[in-house]
């Protein structure tokens, strides 16, 4: 009997939790099994940035684990699971990943899906990047890792911050090859009731 879909996903202290949480959701939706770790960060910036509190957020996830606890199950490599994913991706956290500093669980959990040839995602949200960011994202890539930082695209027309977060989100699932609905994709024209979307301001951007 094939295992259920089983994807890991780690919430650190970088601004943009709602990614994590979105993605958690979206998981659930598609009845796929999730193991969640969250920094103590993490924890003070879903609080700060969202309506979420940390009960809703871990009743999200199929297993929970403590982000101090390095013998959780996630941190062995006989552990199978499809991959991992860390929305939002602080630089600290990139960077410990990059250097193989397991210190943490979501640390060495990332370690061992590139240790054992796994998908891992990371959702690295920081901006401007100088020399040293770029190196290590460079080294991730080499060692495996996917590079997917929050980049909003506009040809689906977004008309809400939650249109934008789902597009980001739904690339995450793409590279999972997990089914969803979260934004209109590209097929080389705009749909006749895009085009009749009315103009909305969005912080003073003008959504045409």
């Amino acid at each position: 009997m094939p295992r259920r879909r089983r994807i890991i996903v780690g919430i650190s202290g970088a601004s943009g939790a709602i990614y994590g949480i979105r993605l958690l959701e979206s998981l659930e939706v598609a009845g796929v099994e999730t193991h969640l770790i969250v920094s103590p960060d993490a924890e003070r910036t879903i609080l700060t940035e969202t309506r979420y509190n940390m009960e809703q957020v871990c009743g999200l996830a199929s297993v929970n684990y403590e982000h101090s606890n390095v013998g959780g199950a996630v941190a062995s490599g006989s552990f199978l699971s499809d991959g991992m994913v860390i929305a939002p991706c602080s630089i600290k956290t990139m960077s410990a990943v990059a250097h193989s500093y397991n210190d943490n669980l979501l640390v060495r959990a990332a370690d061992v899906c590139l240790k054992e040839n796994r998908k891992l995602v990371l959702m690295v949200r920081e901006t401007p990047l100088h020399l040293g960011h770029l190196r290590l994202l460079t080294e991730l890539a080499e060692t495996g890792a996917v590079i997917l930082p929050p980049m909003p695209a506009f040809y689906h027309l977004p008309q809400s911050i939650e249109d934008i977060v789902n597009q980001t989100v739904g690339k995450v699932l793409d590279q999972f090859g997990v089914r969803h609905d979260l934004f209109r994709r590209w097929n080389g024209e705009v749909a006749e009731e895009q085009r009749t979307v009315k103009p909305q301001l969005i912080k003073g951007w003008k959504v045409k």
